[in-house]
């Protein structure tokens, strides 16, 4: 359990949205004003806690060079991590371990402070897509369910790098002569390289954000490609289910989030659309309401 810290300890909050693809910051000061939104690559526990703090850390300092404050101490500021990654209990004990010294740290799932931030800490259900993907759901009773998040390439389906790793398989298809090619293959394969031995090398050294970053091409392709739509059209379906896992009765308002979103959204199954809402705040804001409840009850 987190110990309660005196909010006038604190003379700015952060919260943090960390996953395979990308770090967002969001900093407030201690009267809860937003003052900058800043951004720096993967904070993903799955690139060690080493990778997460840099990450971060970077996002922080370009937020305070946008306001023109000069950063004080760690030790004044209280961080709240959502985080890709920290379902894995060694991860995560790693990188609270390495905190550089932020006086108050608080970590959670990224799903979770997802959830949080969707629906303004109130009980609701989330299925978040980026570059994984993840459901949760809030119980009026406090209580929290997960569908999904086992992690790739085993899950995340309907995420980034599982639209990428289909992608990918649609072009060695095409470079084997087992489908006929088109546009959607010729853009994948020159994407990685442009020739069959530059597909294998960019295999070998493949991780979930590089799959993840094949999804623009799928996303790109599919008005236009049968493939590229068939692959977002299962997707639709897979999220469907963790729907359908995460609220049976289908009476709760479900937040589709994450950056593939809204690109996923047209081809959603229709039944599912009359249940999808906008979240109404995103996972950064949901760290920050982590921060809040944590440290800064009177």
């Amino acid at each position: 359990m987190q110990p309660q810290i005196q909010q006038t300890q604190f003379q700015y909050l952060i919260g943090v949205d960390g996953g395979g693809t990308g770090t967002r910051v969001l900093l407030v000061d201690k009267e809860g004003k937003e003052l900058a939104r800043a951004s720096a690559g993967p904070s993903g526990l799955m690139h060690g806690a080493a990778a997460a703090w840099r990450a971060i850390l970077t996002a922080i300092e370009q937020a305070f060079a946008t306001t023109g404050i000069v950063a004080p101490d760690f030790k004044e500021m209280a961080i709240g991590c959502g985080l890709a990654g920290v379902n894995n209990k060694l991860w995560a004990a790693e990188f609270i371990a390495a905190n550089p010294g932020f006086a108050a740290l608080v970590v959670e799932t990224d799903a979770g402070t997802t959830l949080l931030g969707a629906h303004q800490g109130k009980p609701g259900a989330i299925i978040a897509l980026g570059t994984g993907s993840v459901g949760e759901v809030m119980q009026a009773d406090g209580s929290r369910r997960e569908v999904g998040g086992w992690g790739f390439p085993s899950s995340d389906e309907a995420s980034g790098a599982w639209m990428g790793l289909r992608a990918i398989n649609h072009a060695q298809h095409v470079l084997d002569g087992r489908s006929p090619a088109d546009d959607f293959a010729s853009a994948v394969i020159q994407f990685c390289g442009g020739d069959k031995d530059a597909v294998f090398a960019w295999l070998g050294g493949a991780t979930q954000t590089k799959f993840a970053q094949l999804a623009p091409l799928v996303i790109q392709f599919a008005p236009v490609d049968a493939k590229a739509k068939s692959i977002l059209v299962e997707a639709g379906l897979e999220v469907e289910k963790m729907a359908n896992a995460l609220d049976p009765s289908a009476t709760m308002a479900i937040a589709l989030c994450g950056g593939l979103a809204d690109a996923i959204w047209a081809y959603l199954p229709e039944k599912l659309l009359q249940r999808v809402t906008k979240p109404a705040g995103d996972s950064a804001v949901g760290a920050l309401i982590l921060v809040k409840s944590q440290f800064m009850q009177s």
